[in-house]
C-alpha cells in the first residue's frame, strides 16, 4: 500500500438512457460507486500516516486494514458492474465463451436459468460469473458482501449487482424484473473479452 496510490472514479455518464435504467437511479448508484473510491483512498492515507507514526500495531490500523477489502472490492465490482452493462449485443452462440458455458452448464438457457436463481437468492450481494483459473470451470456465485465469498483465484467474467441501491428507485422491490432487464443489457463483448 504504497503513498502514490491514489484511485480516481471511472465516468460511466455514458449508460445514461440504457434501457431499463433510469438516469436518476444511475446518478444514484455512481455516487455510491465513487463513495467506494473516495474511501479507499482516505482508508490508503489513514493506514500510510500511521505506518509512519509507528503505530501499525495499533488496533486503528488493524481495523482500517479490515475495511480496506470492503472499500476496495465496492470500488471495483461497481466497476465491473458498470462496465458490463449498458449494450444490446447478444452473446455470440459461436463464441469461445458460449462454448464454454455450454459446456459447463449443459446450455445457454441452464446458465441463464441458473445465474437468474443465484440472482433471486434471498439477501444482498452480488451474482459473479467466475473462472476457476486452474480448472478452467465456470461457475455462478452469490457474494453476500463485497469482501466475503469470493473465489480465491478466479477470474471475474460477468458482474451482477443485487443490493437493492442498484434496483429499488426504478424496480421497487421486483428484484426479478431488474434481473431480466440485466441480462438484456449486457455487454457481451466486455465479458467475453474477460473471458
Amino acid at each position: 500500500m504504497g503513498e502514490s496510490i491514489v484511485y480516481q472514479a471511472k465516468d460511466f455518464s455514458y449508460l445514461k438512457g440504457t434501457a431499463g435504467f433510469s438516469d436518476t437511479l444511475l446518478e444514484n448508484h455512481f455516487k455510491l460507486y465513487q463513495g467506494y473510491v473516495k474511501n479507499t483512498n482516505i482508508i490508503l492515507e489513514q493506514l500510510n500516516l500511521l505506518k509512519k507514526e509507528g503505530k501499525d500495531r495499533a488496533v486503528d490500523f488493524a481495523e482500517l486494514k479490515r475495511r480496506f477489502g470492503w472499500e476496495f472490492n465496492g470500488m471495483r465490482l461497481h466497476e465491473l458492474y458498470f462496465e458490463n452493462i449498458g449494450a444490446n449485443n447478444p452473446l455470440d452462440p459461436k463464441s469461445e465463451l458460449a462454448k464454454k458455458i455450454i459446456e459447463d452448464f449443459t446450455s445457454l438457457e441452464q446458465w441463464k436459468k441458473d445465474f437468474v436463481s443465484t440472482a433471486l437468492m434471498r439477501g444482498i450481494g452480488w451474482v459473479l460469473l467466475y473462472q476457476d483459473s486452474q480448472s478452467k470451470q465456470l461457475f455462478n456465485v452469490w457474494v453476500n458482501e463485497h469482501d466475503v465469498g469470493h473465489l480465491v483465484t478466479a477470474k471475474v467474467i460477468l458482474v451482477l449487482d443485487v443490493f437493492e441501491h442498484a434496483y429499488l428507485i426504478d424496480y421497487q422491490l421486483e428484484r426479478a424484473k431488474y434481473v431480466e432487464n440485466f441480462l438484456n443489457v449486457i455487454n457481451w463483448k466486455i465479458v467475453q473479452a474477460r473471458f
